[in-house]
């Protein structure tokens, strides 16, 4: 995860997760990405193990503030389960550490996942050809192209942003009527020398009902399990609470719930078990798989507590693990005892 002292006590998402696991009575040891080590062929961190308490503090700011750690080297195949909630962008080194565990050890979300979902293309993956629940996106570092797409789109309106960002950052609205500042805006987001490096951007089409801001939904295992609608700041195209935006309780439309039934199962076989999607208009904009928040906005806003079923999940995965191998471990005795029957 992203280290300790940034954690926000009052919002953040995976204290809840890290408070919960605590409370069930679980070991539980958090790790930044800079303290991976290979020791002897073996993947380890440098991790931060939570002391046992007697009795968990339920208050989780309080929680937070009273923490108090043991560092140790650990072997990462040793835990059940590896929860990542690193903040983007990806660290593709962090995944090739965590390639050489993944037989032994439950990761969440799946590495193959992240590598594929870790960035806003994945939302092309979901084969939406007659755009019912996905809006035109267009990706590219070259300038004439995108001038063209703006130019020629039938929109007076669309949606600007970098590739890899987050938060909200960057996310601005291009209209047709500022074109004599679109090339000096370009050069500013793609950088970099004209025809050579520079960053990839998004453009898509602007969604109606975007100035009232979007619907954050958490996805667990394929399903639904909390939303909330994110309202922008007076004068913001962004809805995202980092940068401003409020948020008041939302109950999933009919459009929502189609959504979640089409993307879903594509989410299970990717492995992404856990994650936040932003919807505007009943319309998939981005697919959130590396930290998604909004646990505790949520859990305020409808009175629920949406860590007990992400961790009902992964206990249940564990179990599902662990049957599978006593039982293989029981037919492997079978076999071992029948020639001395």
């Amino acid at each position: 995860m992203y280290p300790w002292e940034r954690v926000e006590p009052e919002t953040d998402t995976t204290l809840r997760i890290i408070h919960e696991c605590a409370s069930r009575g679980h070991t539980v040891a958090i790790a930044t990405t800079s303290s991976l080590t290979m020791q002897d062929s073996v993947a380890s961190a440098f991790c931060d193990v939570l002391k046992r308490s007697d009795k968990v503090v339920e208050n989780i700011p309080t929680f937070y503030r009273k923490a108090e750690f043991r560092r140790a080297q650990l072997p990462l195949s040793g835990f059940d389960v590896i929860f990542m909630r690193c903040n983007p962008p990806l660290d593709l080194l962090t995944l090739n550490f965590l390639d050489s565990v993944r037989e032994d050890t439950f990761i969440m979300n799946d590495i193959d996942g992240l590598r594929i979902a870790n960035n806003k293309l994945y939302t092309a993956s979901f084969q939406d050809i007659a755009k019912e629940f996905i809006p035109a996106t267009h990706v590219s570092k070259n300038r004439d192209f995108l001038q063209k797409v703006i130019e020629e789109s039938s929109q007076e309106k669309m949606i600007l942003k970098p590739l890899n960002g987050y938060g909200g950052q960057g996310v601005i609205v291009v209209e047709k009527s500022a074109r004599a500042n679109l090339r000096s805006l370009l050069d500013f987001y793609i950088g970099g020398q004209e025809g050579t490096g520079g960053n990839y951007v998004i453009l898509q089409d602007y969604v109606e009902g975007a100035e009232l801001g979007d619907v954050r939904i958490l996805m667990l295992n394929g399903e639904p399990i909390g939303a909330m609608r994110r309202v922008p700041a007076k004068g913001d195209v962004r809805s995202n609470v980092h940068a401003g935006g409020t948020v008041v309780k939302h109950m999933l439309s009919k459009e929502e719930k189609e959504l979640c039934r089409q993307i879903g199962p594509k989410l299970v076989r990717d492995g992404l078990y856990f994650a936040g999607i932003d919807v505007i208009g009943g319309k998939l904009i981005e697919v959130n798989v590396m930290s998604p928040g909004g646990i505790t906005r949520i859990n305020r806003l409808n009175r629920v507590k949406l860590q007990k079923p992400v961790v009902d999940f992964i206990e249940g995965v564990i179990r599902a693990r662990e049957n599978s191998i006593n039982r293989k471990n029981s037919f492997r005795q079978l076999i071992e005892d029948a020639d001395t029957i």
